[in-house]
């Protein structure tokens, strides 16, 4: 039996709020529409390149989120030690190359996993709450910022990824 990507409801947030809530839910509306996009598709779909000359595709993005995610919020925020998510020898950009049709609902299990697990680490922090990378001091804050311009530049490709293979567009 072929594995199809499941449907996926974006998750709308409030209008007026807080700042933390805000940006969560920002966070969330984001997550889910690239999840949204990539409703009703095969593994195959997933991984097919659309935009020549571009090898960029919706199984990649998948996978490319999942890392960064982990990255931004498990590895430096909460200061996990982990092995590379993707096979380092393959190169710094496997998760959009090397791609197995086959192990599609695995790559989109991760992301998801990734997700609840980044929500998972920030739960009790603060926005406040700090990191240093490379020398330079990080909040939880921009973060957020961070991932919410990543998601939202990603979704814009996967707009044109998903209209490509079956004509499907959509806010």
């Amino acid at each position: 039996m072929t594995w199809t990507a499941p449907e996926a409801t974006r998750a709308l947030g409030p209008l007026a709020a807080g700042e933390r809530e805000t940006l969560t839910a920002f966070l969330a509306f984001y997550r889910s529409t690239l999840l949204q996009k990539c409703s009703g598709l095969t593994g195959e779909q997933l991984a097919q390149e659309t935009v020549e000359p571009s090898n960029l595709t919706l199984l990649g993005l998948i996978r490319h989120m999942a890392k960064v995610e982990r990255t931004w919020f498990r590895e430096r925020f909460a200061g996990h030690v982990m092995p590379p998510m993707y096979d380092p020898d393959k190169g710094k950009d496997a998760d959009f190359e090397d791609l197995v049709p086959e192990r599609a609902a695995d790559d989109y299990a991760r992301l998801v996993e990734e997700i609840r697990l980044a929500d998972e680490v920030v739960a009790d922090a603060s926005l406040d709450d700090t990191f240093t990378h490379q020398d330079k001091v990080f909040s939880l804050r921009l973060v957020h910022v961070h991932m919410i311009a990543e998601y939202a530049r990603h979704i814009g490709h996967a707009d044109l990824l998903r209209e490509r293979l079956d004509g499907a567009t959509g806010a």
